[in-house]
């Protein structure tokens, strides 16, 4: 970097500012041991950090093709080079902070002595702060002590102490820098006001520019601001913000940067700002589009568990490119709008689509009908209903999916078995004692056959045939699986879906399911909480051979400099053999054409291969549809979201009711998957499903 213009200048300006610091403001102050504890051996640290300026930056996150969905910060700045700000911009600032700029070293002798001699008089502490000693002082501000208010408090104290903590700062940045970076810097650190910072995010947010186009008037306006950015807000006070452009605009033509004729013409003009305030992105994942903001927030909290802090997101100026692909994501997102409004009261659609593969799951869309937001009124949540396991009433007989796995894979159960079916049974629970009542379940409806095959079971549901199953198999088994297969985090909740409280006497709320299910059969009816994204991953850990892996939202984070960033993941892991998971694809590849969702699916004449699983609740409060498609793993949830919760009914639009025999997965989860992927396969191959291995086509034991 070249040193200094005018380094006579800038050797005397040590000079004096050392005589000042040893002979008149010390003494006078405070007395020279006081004054040496207080300016702090810490600022040839803080001298390197402004050198790297490694100011707080907008993070940038993307969908997969590299178009941005959301923006998350603490402080919207947008860095601008030397270059990159403009003649008059740079000419304002120093015409009305700091004239003498480019002669003077870090600190202005004449300034200092000024201030010094006012302040030993007894008066309040004076000015005599250059644009480089400002700069120290908002970097303290707005970098270093962004998050400590107490020493947010000392940095803008009106003190002798941290007056000379800056100057000391500042001869030493004024040593190492060159005037041109010192006055960028300044220029992007400095606030101005409504969370903007630097001077290329204030062109952006007052006036839709760039920093190098700012004009005149423009760069005047913004110039005045750092003074009092609140007195001077062109939005809250335009005739003080007016007064204070015209003042900078004289003193350009004072310090001959300005022709006085330009000048009157620009004294002339209107504030020019933009109306109804300055344009500022949201800095949280809440005001990405519609069909975004839940992948935005499930992408922010998996790289907070991968090890990254919020506030490192907030400030790092990342890249973040997801795995989202727009045309999925918009493409689902029509689907559950057209099957259930944004704002219908009381109802939410969340689907999940997920790719599957040996090596990563990557989520492609999280979408439901609601949006991610604030305003319940506008059909918005603040909760993350596709990545949580928020659905209180559950994915329904779904969940008769780990239930078979389980089977097969110890034995007790192939897709050729009979399984005993009769209506009205009743089971003893694992554990029971002599005052335990026995779990008894219908099947809904008397059309089954007793016994049916687990293949055709698969696709017609009889709930009395798989509580049966569940009951030979075991508990530990079944819970075991349907973590092995996807829900890892679901299965940490409790049956409120919430995280599991210690103190409470009620099972329910003290015990995470995985401990609160071992002994109760109702499980794979589907009755409790869970994740749809987790329900989608499902699909894919069967699709993929039987591999899990983590529902993998991330391509790539590069820091500000555009360098890569590494992210850690969770090992993907075998969970069942591939001959297991290609038996299930298989076993449940007849739902839709001859199971509980094939009426729908001849309906929306849907002809692909696929595999499905649906499940109602016993309120019908919540149904779903499980399954997968070509390279597609998804889930489709339907379910009662207000405060008071009723049966969902089927129709145009799906509703809360009291309509007799309510919705079902196969008639209202499903559709929304039908109408996507019938436009996303259209012209497309089939993907024939694998066929079940012989090993698990009957009992071995």
């Amino acid at each position: 970097m070249r040193l200094s213009h005018g380094l006579p200048r800038f050797l005397g300006s040590c000079a004096i500012a050392g005589v000042l610091v040893a002979g008149v403001l010390a003494p006078v102050a405070m007395g020279a041991g006081m004054l040496s504890n207080q300016v702090s051996d810490s600022v040839d640290g803080i001298s390197a950090s402004l050198a790297t300026s490694q100011q707080p930056l907008v993070t940038t996150v993307t969908d997969r093709d590299g178009n941005p969905i959301a923006t998350l910060f603490d402080q919207y700045r947008l860095p601008a080079t030397y270059d990159q700000i403009s003649a008059a911009m740079k000419a304002a600032i120093v015409s009305v902070e700091d004239r003498r700029f480019w002669d003077e070293g870090g600190v202005d002798p004449k300034g200092m002595l000024r201030a010094a001699l006012h302040d030993s008089s007894g008066g309040s502490t004076q000015g005599g702060s250059t644009i480089t000693q400002q700069y120290v002082k908002n970097y303290l501000i707005n970098v270093v002590d962004r998050n400590d208010k107490a020493a947010q408090y000392e940095d803008k104290a009106d003190t002798l102490a941290r007056k000379l903590r800056e100057a000391k700062i500042a001869v030493q940045l004024g040593q190492s820098e060159s005037k041109e970076d010192i006055l960028t810097g300044y220029l992007n650190v400095v606030e101005f006001t409504g969370n903007v910072y630097g001077v290329g995010a204030a062109a952006k947010a007052y006036f839709g520019t760039t920093a190098d186009k700012l004009n005149v008037q423009q760069s005047a306006l913004l110039a005045g601001m750092v003074n009092n950015p609140n007195l001077y807000n062109p939005y809250t006070h335009p005739q003080q913000a007016l007064e204070r452009r015209n003042q900078v605009i004289d003193d350009m033509v004072t310090n001959r940067t300005l022709a006085e004729k330009d000048a009157e013409i620009a004294k002339a003009t209107p504030l020019g700002v933009l109306d109804d305030g300055p344009r500022i992105p949201s800095s949280t994942c809440m005001g990405a589009a519609p069909d975004a903001g839940f992948f935005c927030q499930y992408a922010e909290q998996y790289l907070i568990q991968a090890g990254f802090t919020a506030d490192q997101l907030a400030v790092g100026g990342y890249t973040i490119r997801t795995t989202m692909d727009p045309v999925v994501s918009q493409t689902v997102k029509n689907a559950v709008e057209h099957n259930v409004p944004t704002t219908q009261y009381g109802v939410a659609n969340t689907f999940a689509v997920i790719r599957p593969g040996a090596q990563t799951h990557e989520v492609l869309a999280m979408v439901a009908n609601r949006n991610y937001g604030t305003d319940p009124a506008q059909g918005e949540t603040s909760s993350n209903i596709v990545a949580n396991a928020s659905n209180v009433f559950g994915a329904g007989s779904s969940f008769k999916i780990f239930t078979s796995a389980a089977a097969m894979e110890t034995g007790k159960a192939g897709l050729n078995t009979p399984l005993p079916n009769q209506a009205g049974q009743c089971f003893t629970q694992p554990g029971a004692n002599q005052y335990t009542a026995p779990y008894c379940v219908q099947n809904d409806g008397t059309n089954y056959p007793d016994p049916i095959s687990l293949r055709d079971g698969l696709a017609t549901s009889p709930n009395v045939a798989f509580v049966g199953l569940e009951s030979q198999v075991g508990m530990p088994a079944v819970l075991d699986m349907a973590r092995r297969l996807g829900l890892r985090n679901t299965l940490t909740t409790n049956d409120a879906g919430a995280t599991p409280d210690p103190s409470s006497s009620n099972p329910q709320y003290s015990e995470p399911q995985s401990q609160y299910f071992s002994n109760k059969l109702s499980f794979t009816l589907g009755n409790s909480p869970v994740s749809p994204l987790e329900m989608a991953n499902v699909s894919a850990t069967l699709m993929s051979g039987g591999v899990w892996c983590a529902p993998n939202p991330i391509l790539s984070v590069t820091d500000r400099d555009g360098a890569p960033v590494a992210v850690k993941q969770q090992a993907c892991e075998q969970v069942v053999s591939p001959g297991l998971a290609n038996s299930l694809e298989a076993g449940l590849s007849q739902d839709t054409i001859s199971g509980t969702s094939a009426s729908a699916a001849r309906a929306a004449g849907w002809s692909h291969p696929d595999i499905g699983k649906t499940g109602t609740t016993q309120q019908s409060e919540s149904v779903a549809f499980v399954g997968g498609v070509d390279d597609y793993a998804v889930s489709s949830m339907v379910f009662a979201d207000g405060p008071k919760p009723e049966e969902v009914c089927p129709g145009t639009p799906v509703h809360l009711g009291s309509c007799g025999h309510g919705a079902f997965g196969g008639t209202v989860a499903a559709p929304p998957y039908f109408t996507a992927f019938n436009q996303l396969l259209a012209g497309k191959p089939d993907t024939p499903i694998p066929a079940a291995d012989p090993a698990y086509l009957n009992a071995r034991s």
